[in-house]
């Protein structure tokens, strides 16, 4: 684990900064070598899409998340889930629909959103039904890995039955190319994980605030940026028919893989206003779901992009 406490405290944001660099482009890395390697040995595109790409969207939450449960920081494991869960809904589908109504397809209002939503109340439950300090021990940690199962069975069947839906057509590189690609993909996520958990600890050491402050904020948008830059230019080019399903599927990943394996590695125990953040993260998809149905288009329109921001600016005040 880096130690940064000798250093100026500048240097930590510097390298909180370059953290994420590598974080994201790391992903990109090992998707695209991962995917093309996966193409040349003739696995079918629907396949890569629900495996390769989708674990790739995952992945800088996942590396995060393993360097904080490895290295005890339990606060920045839980805090980057939850709220980058909360980011992703409240600000990220909030901004898309400011710029322009957001579309959402069937599949996501029957079976998506509703998971996302399940997904929050169960940590919430989690907490509750941990004995001790609370939080989310191993055998939560196999109830959210077995949740995760459910899900992807569900989305393959789903994908089989709707092809079109299924996603983009992927090309095969040469094998030296993938090869060299995930093992650089792979080397930037790690030391992009290694800088980021280090960076946050000895920041929030520095303002004298919890470690679950920076996992909620600092991290947790970093690790959102890719899917915020995404749904952002979709609303742009206006064509935004996927924004949702990508950042519910996202929401999905965090809480029942990523956060299902960081508890098997290590129990998560709770901290103050764990309870609040996992009824964040079930509400505001609750809330996407309400609203998707307050209008015939089955749009997220504009004003309500509008209170998602505001709703997120009120909830970040209570955190502070």
């Amino acid at each position: 684990m880096m130690t940064l406490e000798a250093y100026p405290i500048y240097l930590s944001y510097l390298l909180i900064v370059a953290g994420f660099v590598f974080l994201i482009l790391g992903a990109d890395w090992l998707v695209n070598g991962a995917s093309g390697l996966a193409k040349r040995f003739n696995v079918p595109d629907l396949v890569i899409g629900l495996t390769v790409v989708a674990f790739g969207t995952s992945a800088p939450e996942l590396v995060v998340n393993l360097v904080a449960a490895i290295n005890g920081s339990s606060e920045i494991a839980l805090t980057n889930i939850l709220g980058s869960n909360i980011i992703n809904t409240l600000i990220i589908l909030g901004v898309s629909a400011l710029i322009y109504p957001v579309a959402s397809q069937k599949s996501s209002r029957r079976q998506d959103i509703p998971l996302s939503t399940f997904a929050g109340f169960a940590v919430l439950c989690l907490v509750m039904l941990t004995p001790g300090e609370g939080g989310v021990n191993r055998w939560g940690g196999v109830f959210l890995l077995l949740c995760f199962c459910f899900f992807m069975v569900l989305t393959m069947r789903h994908a089989r039955k709707h092809p079109a839906e299924a996603g983009e057509e992927f090309v095969p590189i040469p094998a030296w190319k993938a090869i060299g690609l995930i093992v650089v993909g792979l080397t930037g996520l790690i030391i992009g994980g290694q800088a980021i958990v280090a960076s946050a600890q000895n920041i929030a050491r520095s303002l004298g605030v919890s470690e679950h402050v920076i996992g909620l904020t600092v991290v947790a948008l970093g690790t959102s940026l890719p899917e915020l830059a995404t749904s952002a230019m979709a609303a742009y080019k206006k064509n935004s028919d996927l924004a949702i399903g990508n950042v519910i599927g996202s929401n999905i990943f965090n809480v029942f893989f990523v956060l299902g394996v960081s508890a098997c590695i290590r129990p998560l125990p709770s901290y103050d206003g764990l309870m609040l953040d996992a009824f964040m993260a079930g509400c505001s998809s609750l809330l996407l779901l309400g609203f998707l149905y307050t209008n015939k288009e089955r749009q997220l329109q504009r004003w309500q992009g509008l209170v998602f921001l505001c709703i997120y600016a009120a909830y970040l005040y209570t955190r502070l």
